[in-house]
């Protein structure tokens, strides 16, 4: 009879090799739900940017596992105690916490199913996998909502210095190459530390945690919300906003099995049961490309020449703007496109809109980043350092866009 190996090794372009640590994580990667994320993209459309960005979130949440490893381990090395099973749930919960995305990151929340957002999905998975792997996702679930007497153990998972972030700077920075992104991973872990439950980060480490703020501002700004992946994925939510109002009016619109499911019921967060989650676990991005490819030949001009547009990347012009744009400037352009495509104004208001973006790379009102003192005390990150620019990344700043045709 022959048996699996499941202690593998993965090889990965940042880190090297990852170890996968027991049979039931083996089990878990191995399980259909997560293989699904080999065919979601990490970074959406940012690949019409930046051509090097088709990373996926199975390469992520790996490298998340992988960090959670080595903060287990520098952990443990500073006398915190940290259980077997403690362990595990915290392996379980990285692994799983992005496991509920749908194609092109949150295109989906936005489009197709209402108010129903990534979290949620991926809490709804974690349930499901928890009947199918005994009750071993139980420890799990409590830490990953938050729920577990550990504190610092969800920080972990979810904070402004969690393994997460710590993750995805680095890979999208090492995938784009955008080299400001570019944060040293290592050194900030070997540098964290609990304290009244708490996690916080040595004083020497001080400058590691103020080069990942400074780096996540201009991630932000030059990667996640560049003007050109912006546009993109606003095309990609019309689109599918615009297929969803089309079938609703009676029309037949060739699809996925899946995709399809989406399209013709309404889905919202009461209605989102088992048989939902199911074909979820089905709809990846190939599902809405091969959609994109049908419909660029539908005869609604709205549908195929925003399918057009993102297929052949001749995007929307879009420009951001410190204040919001005038009514007047819209209505203007609104008016432009009626009248050259001959479109209501409801179907112009698909090539002509305006929306607002904002960057905030540090939230000082919530999970702050604690820096430990050598003299004992712990303060918050922004009073700690000697960089006056860390308390105006604190600050939100908005900038305003505005998205019509080239011509």
């Amino acid at each position: 009879m022959s048996t699996t190996n499941k202690l593998k090794i993965l090889n990965d372009p940042i880190y090297g090799f990852i170890t996968i640590p027991n049979s039931v994580i083996f089990d878990l990667i191995q399980h259909k739900y997560f293989q699904r994320l080999r065919r979601i993209s990490q970074m959406g459309l940012s690949y019409l940017v930046y051509p090097g960005a088709h990373h996926t979130r199975f390469h992520h949440a790996l490298g998340c596992m992988h960090l959670m490893r080595k903060a287990i381990q520098v952990l443990r090395f500073k006398d915190i105690e940290i259980t077997v099973e403690e362990e595990e749930a915290l392996l379980i919960a990285i692994l799983l916490h992005d496991i509920g995305h749908g194609p092109f990151s949150h295109a989906m929340e936005r489009s197709i199913v209402n108010g129903v957002n990534h979290e949620h999905i991926s809490l709804l998975f974690m349930e499901r996998l928890n009947k199918e792997f005994n009750g071993s996702l139980t420890l799990a679930i409590q830490v990953f909502k938050g729920e577990y007497h550990r504190k610092f153990m969800n920080q972990l998972i979810s904070g402004q210095l969690d393994m997460d972030r710590t993750d995805y700077l680095k890979r999208d920075s090492f995938y784009t190459g955008v080299s400001e992104g570019n944060i040293n991973s290592e050194r900030i872990i070997t540098m964290i530390d609990v304290y009244n439950d708490e996690l916080v980060v040595e004083e020497k480490g001080i400058y590691s945690v103020e080069k990942f703020l400074v780096a996540r501002r201009l991630m932000y700004w030059q990667v996640y919300l560049h003007k050109t992946s912006l546009v993109a994925e606003q095309l990609i939510i019309r689109v599918l906003k615009r297929a969803k109002e089309l079938v609703e009016e009676g029309k037949q619109l060739d699809a996925s099995r899946a995709l399809s499911f989406f399209l013709y019921h309404k889905i919202d967060l009461a209605s989102f049961d088992d048989k939902a989650l199911d074909i979820f676990s089905r709809l990846d991005d190939y599902d809405v490309i091969s959609a994109l490819k049908e419909w660029q030949y539908d005869d609604d001009f709205v549908l195929s020449h925003l399918c057009k547009m993102i297929l052949n990347r001749d995007l929307l012009k879009i420009k951001l703007k410190k204040k919001p744009v005038s009514k007047e400037k819209l209505l203007k352009k609104l008016q432009l496109v009626q009248q050259k495509y001959q479109l209501t104004e409801e179907e112009a208001t698909y090539f002509v809109f305006e929306g607002e973006v904002s960057n905030q790379a540090y939230h000082s009102d919530k999970q702050n980043i604690f820096i430990k003192m050598k003299s004992g005390k712990v303060v918050d990150v922004i009073k700690a350092s000697d960089q006056l620019n860390l308390k105006a990344l604190s600050k939100p700043v908005t900038k305003y866009f505005i998205c019509y045709p080239k011509e």
